[in-house]
């Protein structure tokens, strides 16, 4: 029985799958069972932040796991620590405290948490969230997504939550009531289409939150440790803005499952003991990993490289002017190129965005969709320009291969 049958027998199907196993990885590469090559510009989904099997990742979880992997979070745990102070003082450089988690939703659920407890006193709830976001599969971090095809089948969800168009700062004052207490908010919507908030935008939700004891939280599960070309998200569009408090994960475990959440310093005590917790968040394995990623980030400043790929890639799609691409949103190394899907022959029954993914798979690159009309261009932050010219052939390709005749 080969992987592919044994995955459809014996694991809940509630992922859509490319049909390819991959077995082995090294870089910025990946090789299936068969041992064919393929350029892996999905990297998790913007997780791998320095591709896979990076020798400083490996050495760390090595001598981790050969030290102590697990305790409990009834005790001190060093390595917790270690990051902790990393995260504080080196990416946020606010003073705040870190709860770490095991992945984004739950790093979500602890900023949903955050906001009513901050809400209870003067029985406010409400946080306003925004069309197109994703912020988790959990019932909680859910309810916050504003995508109806996400909710489909889960009614009723978490109460307290209001969807409103993003960039739009005259509708966000015309939905505050006396109920509100939260912003939530990805800088970049990654799932949603790759769909950058302006500086205006974030600015003026910062504004606003001020004006009216709210809280701005700040979604980087996606955007966050160096993916947009700085180390946060929201300092690639909005430099000096301070959020209350912040999630992360993906890329800043570089594979490793890791979450966090930061809360600044006046906030952080109304999570005292006892009002949240997680068995396995921040153990002693999972902190070790995340300290040598973000480790790497700094010293190797990846940042900077995201920063040069991205021109590198606009210049290069710029160059063609090819009528079945509309547009790259994003930043750094989280991209999305949008679609003008009339252009393009793709068979009715089939998802344009997917197809053309699946169609890039068989060329030999990893890309997953945003949306029907977008593909995503997410590679570890390490990527070489070698790399981005090989990609954006395969891309060229397989778009000029399905123009409308």
């Amino acid at each position: 029985m080969t992987t592919q049958e044994k995955t459809q027998n014996y694991v809940l199907q509630t992922y859509g799958r490319f049909p390819l196993t991959i077995t082995r990885g090294q870089a910025c590469r990946v090789w299936d069972e068969n041992g064919r090559e393929f350029l892996d510009f999905c990297a998790g989904i913007a997780t791998c932040s320095l591709g896979h099997c990076h020798p400083r990742l490996t050495a760390a979880i090595a001598q981790q796991a050969s030290t102590l992997m697990h305790c409990s979070n009834l005790y001190n745990i060093a390595p917790q620590a270690d990051l902790a102070e990393l995260i504080v003082e080196k990416i946020v450089q606010q003073a705040g405290k870190i709860f770490f988690s095991n992945s984004g939703a739950e790093a979500n659920d602890g900023l949903i948490k955050l906001a009513r407890r901050f809400g209870q006193q003067s029985g406010r709830y409400e946080i306003i969230t925004f069309q197109q976001s994703f912020h988790g599969r959990t019932i909680g971090s859910m309810s916050a997504t504003a995508q109806a095809k996400i909710h489909e089948g889960f009614d009723p969800l978490l109460p307290g939550f209001r969807y409103l168009p993003p960039n739009d700062l005259k509708a966000v004052k015309a939905a505050l009531t006396d109920q509100s207490v939260a912003f939530l908010i990805e800088p970049i919507q990654g799932e949603g289409g790759v769909n950058p908030m302006s500086r205006e935008f974030l600015t003026g939700l910062s504004a606003l939150a001020q004006e009216n004891d709210l809280l701005l939280l700040l979604d980087e599960v996606q955007c966050g440790f160096g993916r947009t070309g700085d180390l946060n998200g929201y300092d690639t569009i909005a430099p000096g803005l301070r959020p209350d408090a912040i999630s992360w994960a993906k890329g800043m475990g570089g594979g490793f499952p890791i979450g966090a959440f930061w809360i600044a310093e006046k906030h952080a005590p109304l999570l005292g003991p006892g009002s949240h917790g997680s068995t396995y968040g921040g153990n002693p394995l999972a902190c070790a990993a995340s300290k040598a990623v973000i480790e790497t980030i700094i010293s190797e400043d990846l940042p900077a490289n995201a920063r040069a790929r991205e021109l590198q890639i606009r210049e290069r799609i710029a160059s063609w002017n090819h009528p079945a691409i509309t547009e790259v949103r994003g930043h750094g190394l989280l991209l999305g190129i949008g679609l003008d899907i009339s252009k393009l022959a793709i068979p009715e029954d089939k998802v344009p965005s997917i197809h053309l993914c699946s169609a890039l798979l068989e060329k030999g690159l990893l890309v997953p969709p945003a949306g029907p009309t977008t593909i995503r261009l997410i590679p570890p932050l390490n990527v070489s320009a070698e790399d981005v010219d090989q990609a954006l052939a395969f891309l060229k390709d397989v778009l000029d291969s399905h123009l409308s005749p």
